[in-house]
């Protein structure tokens, strides 16, 4: 089939193809976070935290390292390298500084650094944000080449994750890192395992 005729690839397929499938799936995911959940009515006073931006880079570093993961394993034979540390680390860093902020926390308030106010919703609206993302990361691996089906799923899942949680930053009233560090991660775990599930089927070729 190659020997048939040359067939030219556009420099930067991959790249172009993925920044058109996220920049569809964020402006889905930011439609459904403003119709159906709208924006933090104090997000001007809120930006002014640093918290808010711890936060905000935790996900997006997320984003960031999931991006490159799925890139990766959009190429057969394609390895990882040191993108596994890569995820590792703004998970780990959150968790030390939830560890620190509960260990200097009166008993009386860990629960409430822990559940804030939303715990219920939170992981559940992080993954319904990303439902526009998912379907359009999968649509571009799936027309590229993976091998490794069942965490190139995973990878795209967590991608989706971490950019719905971006979106949902804007919305979320919680900031304490305890929160963050397993609700976030939470929600961003449910689709990675519904892409784990459906990479082997969807993405084969």
């Amino acid at each position: 089939m190659l020997a048939t005729g040359p067939v030219a690839v556009q420099p930067h397929a991959v790249a172009r193809r993925y920044a058109g499938a996220l920049g569809a799936g964020v402006l889905g995911a930011t439609l459904l976070m403003a119709t159906l959940l709208r924006v933090r009515p104090d997000l001007d006073a809120a930006v002014l935290l640093p918290m808010f931006w711890f936060k905000v880079a935790f996900v997006a570093s997320l984003v960031v390292a999931s991006l490159l993961a799925v890139s990766r394993l959009s190429r057969p034979g394609a390895r990882l390298a040191r993108l596994p540390a890569l995820l590792a680390l703004p998970v780990l860093a959150m968790w030390l500084l939830a560890l620190f902020v509960l260990s200097r926390a009166d008993s009386t308030e860990r629960s409430l650094l822990f559940y804030g106010q939303t715990w219920n919703s939170c992981p559940l609206l992080i993954a319904m944000l990303s439902a526009p993302v998912f379907a359009g990361v999968l649509w571009a691996m799936k027309g590229l080449a993976p091998t490794r089906l069942r965490l190139a799923g995973a990878m795209a899942g967590l991608l989706s994750g971490a950019t719905g949680a971006l979106v949902y930053c804007l919305h979320c009233p919680e900031i304490e890192a305890p929160f963050i560090a397993f609700w976030y991660l939470l929600g961003m775990l449910i689709p990675t395992a519904v892409g784990a599930v459906v990479g082997p089927r969807f993405l084969r070729w």
